[in-house]
């Protein structure tokens, strides 16, 4: 399972929101590219980058520190590492943008509501490089930022973005987000078992045994983890994680699950 350790940009710093509240944000980090690099030194292959500002404007805000992201993967990184963007992209201007600056993938969400006929039109001229972020609350997709909520079942969204073409679908429980409280596992299980793409799980990791609880529903098609809080206040080790289900380790898995380190 990938594990995609995530870095939410707002006024050009590595934050982390609450549960998606702008007003409840945390500073980690006033050097996002400083805070990407210990995450490849850690172990990481794969960064998931969102940029908050965007989400709220509608269109890439943080230009400078996503450039400074990629550059700093270009000229450090020891190893191929997979990055992929997500916040207000919404047209396809917006989304040539980034991909022109370098990111591997783009995250397409409002849109995905909104504009279904342009995620198609942008699977076929950029395969395996669009994803669609499915953002829910109680079942029903969130837009524009978490700002509002659509009568869009996220199921039925899944099945028809899958029909277009897109590389994978990130699955976000926005009460789960930021709150430590574990993933939605049964939300994840019918959203995997609804499509045959990928499906990344975002929100609520909090320890590694969350981690394992994720990777029994890989053979389902939930491929991929992304981990914010905990691996900034430390509840979770990232190379500890990637050993554990990257590698898929069982045998490594401390008696103490929710231990941080092997040591």
């Amino acid at each position: 399972m990938d594990i995609f350790p995530a870095i939410d940009l707002l006024d050009g710093k590595c934050v982390r929101l609450y549960q998606g509240d702008y007003a409840k944000s945390e500073v980690f980090n006033d050097n996002p590219a400083a805070m990407a690099q210990s995450w490849l030194e850690q172990g990481a292959n794969k960064l998931h980058l969102v940029d908050l500002d965007g989400a709220k404007a509608g269109h890439p805000v943080n230009l400078e520190a996503i450039a400074s992201i990629v550059e700093m993967v270009k000229t450090t990184a020891t190893q191929p590492v997979q990055i992929q963007i997500g916040g207000g992209l919404r047209t396809e201007a917006s989304v040539k943008q980034l991909l022109t600056l370098g990111v591997d993938r783009v995250i397409l969400g409002t849109v995905a509501v909104e504009q279904p006929e342009l995620v198609q039109d942008l699977c076929q001229k950029y395969p395996q490089q669009i994803v669609v972020g499915i953002d829910a609350r109680n079942g029903k997709v969130a837009t524009k930022g978490w700002i509002e909520t659509s009568e869009v079942l996220a199921t039925d969204l899944a099945k028809q973005m899958m029909g277009m073409g897109v590389a994978a679908i990130i699955y976000t429980d926005i009460h789960r987000d930021g709150a430590m409280t574990g993933p939605n596992l049964d939300a994840l299980r019918e959203m995997a078992s609804g499509v045959e793409i990928p499906v990344i799980a975002s929100g609520g990791v909090s320890s590694l045994r969350d981690l394992l609880n994720l990777l029994s529903l890989e053979a389902m098609g939930v491929t991929g983890a992304i981990v914010g809080r905990a691996i900034y206040t430390g509840e979770v080790n990232l190379t500890d994680a990637i050993r554990a289900v990257g590698e898929g380790r069982w045998q490594d898995i401390p008696p103490d699950l929710g231990a941080t380190s092997f040591a």
